[in-house]
């Protein structure tokens, strides 16, 4: 694949992951989602990965893993976002409207699985950097999947607890993204200085 088409790729994937974190972010707000919550700070966190990778491509190597090594961090942002919200949801314990949660859960998997399914295509491409673009992808649509599933979950209980656990996976999965892209970036950086 040639750059220009992964750049065109990233671009229009951070494009819809800034447009559908509006409009989780504000679902989140209106219906006090926890899972929903963070996911929105996941697009965002997704439209920034993407907006850095459509930068660095004509970067030197060794600058695109020490920018892979920065985007690590900003993977696990999604963490501390759900940190805040689930003491948030802890002290005031109200379940959150389950049809509009499913709702912006179903349109969330249908963004995230199209950005999956493009960035796929250029996954080995652009190092570090490509791979947490796309990491990043395919994490939200197995998340997205277990949204969908928490707004039947809570209509069926009007629970707290099925939003709670979910939003705590999205967490989980970020973390360990974090820590792909880290290793990975590592190697890249470690390979550019020419060392063992």
């Amino acid at each position: 694949m040639t750059d220009g088409g992964l750049r065109g790729t990233v671009r229009l994937v951070a494009l819809l992951n800034l447009a559908y974190f509006g409009v989780e972010f504000a679902v989140a707000l209106a219906i006090g989602s926890v899972s929903l919550f963070a996911d929105s700070v996941d697009f965002l966190e997704d439209a920034a990965v993407n907006l850095l990778v459509f930068a660095a491509l004509g970067w030197s190597a060794a600058r695109r893993a020490r920018t892979g090594m920065a985007l690590s961090g900003i993977l696990a942002v999604p963490a501390l976002a759900f940190c805040w919200t689930l003491y948030g949801k802890l002290t005031v314990p109200v379940a959150p409207a389950p049809a509009p949660l499913l709702l912006a859960g179903a349109g969330a998997l249908a963004v995230n699985l199209a950005c999956a399914l493009m960035l796929a295509r250029h996954r080995h491409h652009g190092g570090s950097l490509t791979r947490a673009a796309f990491l990043s992808a395919r994490n939200d649509v197995v998340a997205n999947v277990a949204i969908v599933g928490t707004g039947g979950l809570t209509a069926a209980t009007m629970s707290i607890w099925p939003d709670v656990a979910v939003g705590l996976g999205i967490a989980a999965m970020n973390a360990d993204a974090a820590r792909s892209v880290l290793e990975a970036a590592r190697e890249e950086h470690r390979l550019a200085r020419g060392t063992p």
